[in-house]
């Protein structure tokens, strides 16, 4: 005899069952307006005959109707938890504290806050900056640095704060032509990402890092080679002021992407140099070197072709050892690269796997700081800039930054934030709510790109206001001169340690000098790094 839990699993069924036809026979012997309750159920009996007969859902036939209502809380479940639930601290991925931030700088709001911190700050993690009994005002904040090296022809004067590298195909037209216009009204880089160099990047005329990875979009021969005939076009653009070279991104490092074919629009084939109807690969690896040296090679040919351009390359750091190997290369060839840009894990990107997004590759600080070092250690960290990203959107940010080793930041998320991005985390279904992250022109009107431009601009200017402030607390001149020793850091028991004891920098040109002694195990991953291959030694 079936219990009678195993018949209220088809209440709510039956229910609209009745309902139905009391509304039909209400809407025959009472009043026409009947009809319309009389058209929802007759639906929704419907719905629940089909849930009864459907296989793929477990839920549904054993809760025909009433099973849909939890799908239909699963679908809103982030918003509920963005608007009621999470707390301002929480971080999924930026809290709400740091979109707020960012919201204000960018609408030109005031972004002080009343009644004190609401960190914690006795617990672990908690870091600070310490500040001096003699503090400094700085009056200029349009902070700079030079990047470009001893071979380079065209050295770029950089601003310390730019937009991080998102691709034409990842965002929407509107949103790259409000980044890039804000960019060049606010003198800062806009990095093009690896989908190449679009005409809304050309119109906005600001200042481009053109990062090429191994699809080699908008540089590439019909087979997906690298054509150095078309690079040098591109690279001769006055706009085009840097060359990236894209090995790794933080959010899905070792692994490659794919376009389909079906989002590939005319705009985007024609920035990309792909056909339309195929998709649009980027393999895990590039194909134009595979060695060390082959990558140095590599570097200084596109050093050739840009007329001296500054050249680096952007990686998310994973073994040790190969990084080594490209420093070994760099003294081997005599090919510096004039930057390096560390990517952190913790970085953005429109999808990758939840493996990949959550457990593959180096966070940022830990990045920054091991490359830096190792730099340090081979005697040529004076020869090449440093740039790091990886929710990088606060002063404090940079400053930390600045202090592990970086010469400039970048942030994609921050500057997303600022033309309207909700962190509604759709950005892979085509169905951004604001228009930033999606291909759907009727989505894409939404952002007003005269209006945002002017957002993003203003979010620059008032970051570095406010970093000019942090380092003149600090008794600085110049955010350049924050060191580790301007860190502190709450330990997990409550302790503190000092940055230069967390992440000291090591001495220079110990690598490199057999009579040096090791720090931190550098030798022994110095010793099995190899110029000639990213093979790891075999073991006897």
């Amino acid at each position: 005899m079936p219990h009678l839990s195993d018949l209220t699993r088809f209440s709510t069924f039956a229910a609209v069952i009745i309902l139905a036809i009391l509304s039909l026979i209400a809407t025959v012997f009472w009043s026409g307006w009947f009809a319309l309750p009389l058209i929802v159920f007759t639906a929704l009996s419907a719905l629940g005959w089909n849930d009864v007969r459907q296989k793929s859902h477990s839920i549904l036939r054993n809760y025909p109707v009433l099973g849909h209502v939890r799908f239909l809380l699963e679908s809103i479940r982030p918003e509920i938890r963005q608007y009621l639930l999470e707390d301002d601290q929480d971080e999924e991925p930026f809290s709400r504290d740091a979109r707020s931030l960012v919201y204000q700088r960018a609408k030109g709001q005031e972004d002080a806050r009343p009644f004190g911190t609401k960190k914690r700050v006795y617990e672990g993690g908690y870091s600070w900056v310490t500040h001096s009994v003699q503090p400094k005002h700085i009056a200029d904040t349009d902070f700079r640095t030079k990047i470009g090296g001893k071979d380079c022809k065209k050295p770029y004067n950089a601003s310390i704060y730019n937009i991080s590298a998102m691709s034409f195909g990842a965002l929407s037209a509107n949103a790259i032509s409000a980044l890039n216009v804000g960019a060049a009204a606010g003198g800062f880089a806009h990095d093009t990402g690896e989908g190449g160099i679009s005409r809304h990047h050309r119109e906005g005329g600001g200042d481009l890092i053109y990062e090429i990875g191994s699809g080699y979009f908008g540089c590439r021969t019909a087979d997906g080679e690298f054509s150095p005939e078309k690079f040098a076009k591109q690279a001769a653009r006055d706009q085009v002021k840097m060359i990236e070279v894209k090995l790794s991104q933080g959010a899905k490092p070792g692994h490659g992407g794919m376009l389909p074919a079906a989002k590939i629009t005319q705009e985007i084939a024609e920035a990309r140099d792909v056909p339309m109807g195929e998709d649009c690969v980027s393999p895990a690896s590039h194909s134009a070197f595979s060695t060390p040296t082959g990558m140095m090679n590599f570097l200084g040919q596109l050093r050739e072709l840009s007329g001296g351009k500054p050249v680096g390359f952007k990686l998310c750091i994973g073994h040790q050892r190969e990084f080594m190997c490209m420093v070994k290369a760099m003294l081997e060839t005599g090919i510096i690269p004039d930057f390096i840009v560390v990517d952190g894990t913790e970085g953005g990107t429109g999808a990758a796997p939840l493996e990949f997004a959550n457990h593959i590759g180096m966070p940022m600080v830990e990045g920054l700081s091991f490359v830096h070092n190792t730099l340090r250690g081979a005697g040529i960290r004076d020869e090449i800039k440093l740039g790091a990203a990886g929710k990088i959107v606060s002063a404090f940010d940079i400053a930390r930054a600045l202090a592990l080793g970086a010469d400039w930041c970048n942030s994609a998320r921050g500057f997303m934030f600022s033309i309207g991005c909700i962190q509604a985390q759709a950005c892979h279904t085509n169905h951004c709510p604001v228009g930033v992250a999606t291909q759907d022109p009727t989505r894409a009107r939404a952002l007003d790109p005269v209006h945002k431009s002017k957002r993003v601009t203003r979010f620059h200017r008032n970051t570095l206001d406010a970093l000019g402030e942090m380092t003149g607390a600090a008794g600085l001149s110049d955010p350049s001169g924050f060191m580790p020793h301007h860190l502190m850091q709450r330990q997990s028991d409550r302790s503190m340690v000092q940055g230069n004891k967390a992440f000291p920098y090591l001495p220079i040109g110990f690598l490199v000098d057999e009579h040096a002694a090791d720090h931190l195990g550098y030798k022994d991953r110095w010793s099995r790094a190899s110029a000639e291959t990213f093979s790891p030694p075999e073991y006897t």
